[in-house]
């Protein structure tokens, strides 16, 4: 088994610089990861795990295959590579998914994210969406990165389970078009329709930013705007509770009744 205890050992250096960097995670083709947890639930769903760190209290994770590099490290090593304050003893790599959709979307249920740039938001999107069965969250240009160890914090095992895709306006725009799915919004206008009233069955909706929510050249692509009906008194939701209403909203009704046994692996792509 190997071991590193020095902070500035290469492996160690690489680590820290995929917590770090989006530009080095893009250019290595790979992601961070921290904790036991999220290890378990990359093994469960399939990831491509490439190089796990761990401290002697955690114990050596077991694999099947033969192919991952793993390194004991000493506490104060994992302090420096962990993206977290207090580590937990586990912090992992793993290959980037391509984040462009193939082929067209089947029917379903789909969320957009407009410029959404709290990596907490973004992250508990997607593990709401992943919760409620939705067909996949589209991500524009200007929201927070998806492989922010934020947003895989806040995602709980969301990237491993559920597809979620980088693209443009006019890519998503074009992929919707082409499957015959209906690009709605949650913001005012005037034909903005109760959330309760508009068949989401098969529909995709687009959640703005924190401050400005949907941009108008979002809004433009639009067929209609939602409104979540709440008191008079607020205002507005926060992005991530705005999501779950829409997502409840779109699947009431149709999620199976809750099961004790694991769920089968869902693909991530078209």
């Amino acid at each position: 088994m190997e071991q590193i205890t020095s902070r500035q050992n290469p492996l160690c250096v690489h680590f820290r610089k995929l917590a770090s960097s989006r530009s080095y995670r893009e250019d290595c083709g790979e992601f961070l990861c921290d904790s036991p947890k999220l290890l378990r639930e990359a093994q469960l769903w399939g990831a491509e795990i490439r190089t796990v760190l761990f401290t002697e209290g955690a114990g050596p994770p077991s694999f099947d295959r033969t192919d991952v590099r793993m390194a004991q490290v000493s506490p104060s090593v994992m302090q420096a590579v962990s993206p977290m304050e207090t580590p937990q003893g586990v912090v992992f790599s793993c290959a980037l998914r391509d984040p462009v959709p193939r082929g067209t979307p089947e029917p379903g249920r789909y969320l957009v994210l407009d410029g959404v740039q709290d990596p907490g938001n973004v992250g508990t999107i997607l593990r709401t969406a992943d919760a409620f069965d939705c067909g996949g969250v589209f991500l524009l240009p200007g929201c927070a990165d998806l492989y922010n160890p934020k947003t895989l914090r806040s995602a709980m095992g969301a990237h491993f389970r559920a597809a979620c895709w980088r693209c443009t306006l006019e890519e998503t725009a074009s992929l919707l078009t082409q499957a015959g799915i209906p690009l709605y919004a949650a913001a005012l206008r005037s034909d903005t329709e109760d959330l309760r009233s508009v068949d989401l069955s098969s529909a995709a909706v687009v959640i703005g930013s924190e401050g400005r929510g949907v941009s108008p050249p979002v809004l433009e692509r639009c067929v209609k705007t939602l409104k979540i009906p709440m008191s008079p008194r607020c205002e507005s939701l926060n992005a991530a509770a705005a999501a779950a209403v829409v997502l409840w909203e779109g699947c009431r009704g149709t999620l199976a009744p809750v099961s004790c046994l694991p769920a089968p692996p869902r693909k991530t792509g078209f």
